[in-house]
């Protein structure tokens, strides 16, 4: 099984690890573009040798140091991964400032105050790592105690930054000490010069220059856990992204989203079983949204393969047939069923605003419920049919509320500082399970550290069942088991 994406790049390489493959005159080997960033008096130039692998860059600028960098940048835009960069760097003359630079760079965007972290050689042979750690910040160093390297390599390691270096005749070392910085994805990577004098020009060479992207392998699990119990079972492993599990009503199937299709598994490990698709008919671009009428015979979704690619409701049998469009307006996304299976309740944007309609299992005119500014979303009904349950950020961050099926007698369920999404009730009504991120999270995000937390209805005491990375389709639909003693979920690994 493959588990890792590792490309070393050289002039005549792919980069299919890249945002943007390069597409310009501007090209220069590696790097997609150049240019000067920030205030330079002189306007520098980048060149490449393919003959013998050597960039060729001269910079003005008064440093990059301090809240702002003025400099020539020669870069390329990386969607994300782990990064290593080296090349043999030297100046083209000894004179000048002895603070100049040339730069092992990789910063969050083309901004002179842009965070970044660079491995950069001085002038007088010093060697430092630096680090501005968010836009406008003031820069920091690590001074590396010897000079004069010859070769030096600046390495992304999740959100870590190390220095390595050599002598001409030695294997890379770590330099010592490493500092952290969250890029967001893409980011640019790159080598820059800075004549450390506005007045002046410098001239560095960069030999032999290696550049390689270390993409992590996404891995989706299919589990199920015991509650309150909290023990975790693994069903079904793939690497791909699979999302959002329900049971069937009789318990023998487990359906889940996977690139745009339903699927279905037996949720009995020891059963060996591959996942079968589900027929849906033409409407072969699922989101996460799906669940069975109370009578488990018919099947509700959320679609995106019409109406100009926006999600619409619909239903259809389980056991196959023509969808049937339920929603006139889009988009659209469903989250539950009445316990009469009467209704349909989803989330929709009407008027740039995300909130909460019902509408009849048959279609017809929809129904707003909610009406506040803000998200409104995962509406589901309490098995009684007496409440909605839904999250809302109307208070300032994503709680758990509720209200009356005809959206009257509005009220906040939880208030704690997580950010909490989709309530799900067990068959007894009795508790919710709910997914909640970090309190500096916004939106439903994949790829995040959360958590799947237990909520007593009556006393509304909440209790952890358990921590894993998710977020985004871990859990987005009802994902009880019929007799209410598991859940469904999906967790999900990134493998170097």
């Amino acid at each position: 099984m493959k588990t890792r994406s590792l490309l070393l790049l050289c002039a005549a390489c792919t980069a299919v690890a890249f945002a943007q493959p390069p597409n310009n005159a501007n090209r220069i080997g590696l790097f997609e573009d150049h240019g000067d960033i920030g205030a330079v008096l002189h306007k520098g130039s980048s060149e490449y040798d393919a003959a013998v692998n050597k960039y060729t860059l001269t910079g003005s600028g008064e440093n990059v140091w301090a809240t702002s960098d003025a400099m020539q940048f020669a870069w390329r835009r990386v969607a994300g991964g782990d990064v290593t960069m080296s090349a043999e760097i030297a100046f083209a003359n000894s004179g000048g400032e002895h603070h100049k630079k040339a730069m092992l760079m990789i910063r969050q965007s083309l901004d002179p105050d842009s965070a970044y972290v660079d491995a950069v050689l001085h002038g007088n042979g010093l060697v430092s790592l630096q680090m501005r750690d968010a836009k406008g910040a003031v820069t920091h160093q690590i001074e590396e105690t010897s000079t004069g390297a010859k070769r030096l390599s600046i390495r992304k390691i999740g959100s870590y930054f190390v220095l390595m270096l050599s002598n001409s005749a030695e294997e890379l070392r770590p330099a010592g000490g490493a500092f952290r910085l969250v890029l967001q994805e893409p980011f640019y990577v790159g080598i820059g010069v800075c004549a450390h004098n506005k007045d002046a020009s410098e001239t560095a060479t960069f030999r032999n220059m290696e550049l390689s992207v270390r993409t992590p392998k996404l891995y989706s699990t299919l589990e199920t856990m015991s509650v309150p119990g909290g023990d975790r079972q693994v069903v079904y492993v793939v690497d791909s992204r699979i999302e959002a599990p329900n049971w069937t009503h009789d318990g023998k199937w487990l359906l889940f989203n996977g690139n745009g299709r339903l699927q279905k598994i037996s949720p009995d490990p020891a059963a060996g079983a591959k996942p079968e698709m589900v027929d849906t008919g033409f409407a072969n671009r699922l989101n996460n949204d799906h669940g069975l009428s109370p009578d488990g015979a018919m099947l509700a979704f959320s679609d995106n393969s019409q109406e100009d690619k926006h999600s619409l409701v619909y239903t259809m049998p389980l056991s196959g047939g023509t969808p049937k469009r339920i929603t006139k307006e889009s988009p659209s996304y469903w989250h539950g069923w009445s316990p009469d299976g009467k209704t349909l309740v989803y989330a929709a944007v009407r008027n740039n605003d995300f909130d909460v309609f019902s509408i009849s299992a048959d279609g017809g005119e929809e129904k707003r419920l909610t009406s506040t500014p803000g998200t409104d979303d995962g509406p589901e009904f309490t098995p009684d049919g007496k409440y909605i349950y839904f999250n809302s950020e109307r208070t300032g961050h994503m709680q758990i509320w509720r209200m009356k099926p005809d959206g009257s007698e509005q009220e906040q369920v939880t208030n704690d500082e997580y950010n909490n999404w989709f309530p799900h009730f067990s068959p007894d009504g009795k508790t919710l399970v709910m997914l909640s991120y970090e309190p500096e999270v916004t939106g439903h995000p994949e790829n995040k550290d959360v958590l799947l937390r237990l909520m007593n209805v009556n006393d509304k005491k909440i209790t952890v069942l358990t921590r894993l990375f998710g977020g985004q389709g871990t859990i987005n639909v009802p994902s009880w088991s019929p007799d209410g003693k598991r859940i469904a979920f999906v967790s999900y690994q990134l493998i170097p």
